[in-house]
């Protein structure tokens, strides 16, 4: 069940994408023998809320548990023994486990995603995207979200987020980064002016690596597509041995109290086309970074 492509995935994602492997794997056997979640659940004495989450990929497993989902859905010897397999990989930790004091479960999910990822497309309203905020206006951000909290837990979460940005640096693969920011963005002085031109710089800075492109939005555009579809995160990863990608595109859209994962091809097909839109009708690399300094310049 698992192949070179997938097992490099493994190494930098932690266990998101074997759990979710795995918990496709489960769900289409369940399917294949005609049984529903509350039936499968009920024989092998579990809930169904466990069903749900083993299926999307949100717990690890056993192999012992693999064994007897694989008995009662009929599955062969040699496709028992590659599922138990991967349930092994479901145990692997990311360099963000030292954080789970800190980090919710759908964030838990989204950085395994994220480290997996080939290419990250994106739109945002209103705010600089974690991957290219600055330490001081992700502190200002954290600590404005997060009122009352501890400061040592502010620092621990500002940690996540800076690590998290090392993805655009690394050695092997680096994180393609295809970014559109709305323009109000760069007039709202979060933290205050001094702070906002560093952040600017910061932007124009990484905009400068050959695998990140940061666009503006400007409010020239009139109506786009970027305020029909809203915020949102549209990730790609790679391919394996046999030129399949080793997760499906998931288009990943954040919230005040949580966040959506979207799978479904004409959910995905929806938001590429979104993106393609917001691509078209932002400014150009060039364009962007030159009135990306003018701001700077002028706040």
């Amino acid at each position: 069940m698992s192949d070179e492509g997938t097992t490099s995935t493994v190494a930098t994602s932690g266990s998101t994408v074997p759990r979710r492997q795995l918990g496709r794997f489960m769900k289409k056997l369940r399917a294949e023998a005609r049984l529903s979640v509350r039936t499968a659940a009920e024989a092998l004495e579990w809930s169904e809320t466990k069903m749900w989450r083993i299926e999307t990929g949100q717990t690890s497993l056993r192999s012992l548990d693999v064994k007897a989902m694989c008995a009662l859905y009929g599955a062969d010897e040699e496709e028992t023994e590659g599922l138990m397999a991967l349930a092994k990989e479901t145990k692997a930790k990311g360099w963000w486990v030292s954080y789970s004091d800190v980090i919710p479960e759908w964030l838990d999910l989204y950085i395994g995603l994220e480290e997996a990822a080939a290419q990250i497309q994106g739109y945002e309203s209103e705010l600089v995207p974690g991957l290219l905020q600055t330490e001081r206006y992700a502190r200002v951000l954290i600590q404005t979200d997060n009122p009352g909290v501890d400061p040592d837990e502010i620092e621990r979460r500002v940690q996540v987020r800076m690590a998290r940005q090392m993805l655009l640096g690394r050695r092997f693969r680096p994180l393609v980064l295809h970014v559109v920011l709305n323009e109000a963005i760069l007039h709202r002085p979060v933290g205050g002016t001094e702070l906002m031109v560093e952040q600017l710089r910061r932007l124009i800075e990484l905009g400068q690596l050959p695998n990140v492109c940061v666009r503006v939005m400007p409010f020239s555009a009139g109506l786009h597509y970027g305020i029909m579809s809203g915020p949102f995160v549209k990730l790609e990863f790679p391919l394996d041995g046999n030129g399949r990608p080793t997760e499906p595109s998931t288009i990943y859209i954040d919230s005040f109290t949580g966040a959506l994962f979207l799978e479904k091809s004409h959910e995905i097909e929806r938001y590429a086309t979104a993106f393609a839109k917001v691509w078209d009708s932002s400014l150009s690399e060039v364009e962007s970074t030159n009135y990306i300094s003018k701001v700077a310049r002028e706040m």
